[in-house]
């Protein structure tokens, strides 16, 4: 632990938004987190493709809820390293005055984050250090930014397979869906054990250090139960309302937006 409390930055340790920042062609990661990554792609080799097709459907969800949902308020758990298309951007192109919380407990996130994912000039966004289970935490300080007596995106991007337990995983979700009024939307993607390579490049991940865990189609869909689903469901990412002509191959990942009424 920092002498001024804050977490200690490991590089000797595997972490998902570095590993993850990889599979993008970023550079803010660690041989680490390289060589926890080229072992996934040696039996996952679309594993590089999928990241990059998760990071299109977040775009596409933040589009829509800032757009055609009329969302205003994001609090966006499990943020990751910054590159292209960040919540903030693309709900501030449609709506200018969008607020933005940025929520995650990784040291080399946080400086980036507060480095890099500066606010428009009508809008506003802010960071937080928290776990993802740590919900009076995430209220007490996400509160100084956003309103929760109006409607708010929740956002859970590929974050929920760090936690193994289902029961766990829904009981931390609907603690953070019961924060939100009606109106707010439930916006989350994961990784599916629905081919044999993904399930795979699970197992050698998880032996490198780095675990995460798939569930099913129908485990992740179990997470919008009580909302009302946005069409087309819970469906590969590469197939919820993808860009005319785009040609995105089927994804090892699922996922939606459901409204809470």
């Amino acid at each position: 632990m920092a002498t001024d409390g804050a977490p200690q930055l490991d590089t000797s340790v595997p972490h998902s938004a570095r590993v993850w920042n990889y599979w993008l062609g970023g550079k803010d990661n660690y041989a680490v987190d390289r060589e926890v990554g080229d072992s996934v792609l040696e039996v996952f080799p679309a594993i590089a493709e999928n990241a990059r097709s998760c990071r299109a459907f977040l775009a596409r969800v933040v589009g829509y809820l800032a757009g055609d949902a009329g969302i205003r308020q994001f609090l966006d758990i499990g943020t990751g390293l910054p590159t292209a298309n960040n919540t903030h951007e693309v709900a501030q192109r449609v709506a200018p005055a969008s607020r933005i919380v940025y929520v995650d407990n990784d040291p080399l996130v946080l400086v980036h984050a507060r480095a890099l994912l500066s606010s428009g000039p009508d809008g506003v966004t802010d960071y937080i250090d928290a776990d993802l289970r740590d919900t009076a935490t995430i209220r007490a300080e996400a509160g100084r930014t956003l309103d929760f007596e109006q409607p708010i995106a929740l956002m859970l991007m590929g974050i929920l397979g760090h936690i193994e337990d289902d029961d766990e995983a829904l009981a931390v979700v609907g603690r953070l869906v019961d924060l939100l009024p009606a109106g707010s939307c439930l916006a989350f993607y994961d990784g599916t054990d629905t081919s044999e390579k993904i399930v795979e490049g699970a197992k050698v991940s998880s032996e490198g250090g780095h675990t995460y865990h798939l569930r099913s189609p129908a485990r992740i869909a179990r997470f919008f139960d009580g909302l009302e689903l946005v069409e087309p469901g819970v469906v590969s990412v590469s197939e919820w309302r993808p860009e005319p002509g785009s040609g995105e191959a089927h994804q090892d990942s699922y996922g939606g937006i459901g409204r809470k009424v």
